[in-house]
């Protein structure tokens, strides 16, 4: 699950209801640094009291000084060597070669279907999306659109959400 200014209040109904040992991707990009650190310190403690992985969007030393598990954005952002988790944006072969590259340990391809966070992107499509997925030496996360319905029509296990699980 990624946070985001739309699913804020939802949240920790969201991660409660959430399978044990998910990932918590915090975002928050719309708040002041002083509220942004208040409002990750009371959602990772809630996402951890359910066994989920808190990973950060953000620096890799921020993510170290405020204990995240990880991290979560372009390639370019990765740390080289690193204990953190390394979550990895795609949208196409040439961002996917570079989030391998990067040692992701998890990449999210999106968008597989239309989303509102991104209503001028055009979707990959389930078929794009598998073409794309099957080429990636690390495993793929499915994002963009995705809610249970669109999960199963995809038929892909691995999947995140900012309003389809919220």
């Amino acid at each position: 699950m990624l946070s985001d200014e739309r699913n804020d209040a939802a949240l920790e109904d969201a991660l409660a209801k959430l399978p044990h040992r998910s990932g918590f991707i915090f975002r928050h990009y719309h708040l002041t640094k002083e509220e942004r650190r208040k409002r990750y310190v009371a959602l990772a403690e809630v996402a951890r009291k359910y066994g989920h992985l808190v990973i950060l969007s953000d620096s890799p030393v921020k993510a170290k000084q405020w204990k995240a598990n990880g991290i979560y954005g372009a390639a370019q952002r990765m740390p080289k060597d690193d204990k953190l988790l390394k979550l990895v944006t795609a949208h196409d072969w040439k961002e996917i070669v570079a989030a391998d590259r990067a040692g992701a340990d998890a990449i999210l391809l999106s968008p597989v279907f239309s989303t509102r966070s991104h209503a001028e992107a055009k979707p990959l499509g389930p078929l794009r999306f598998r073409i794309l997925a099957r080429k990636a030496k690390a495993p793929v996360i499915a994002l963009g659109g995705m809610t249970k319905e669109n999960a199963r029509r995809l038929n892909w296990a691995r999947w995140a959400a900012i309003d389809g699980l919220s």
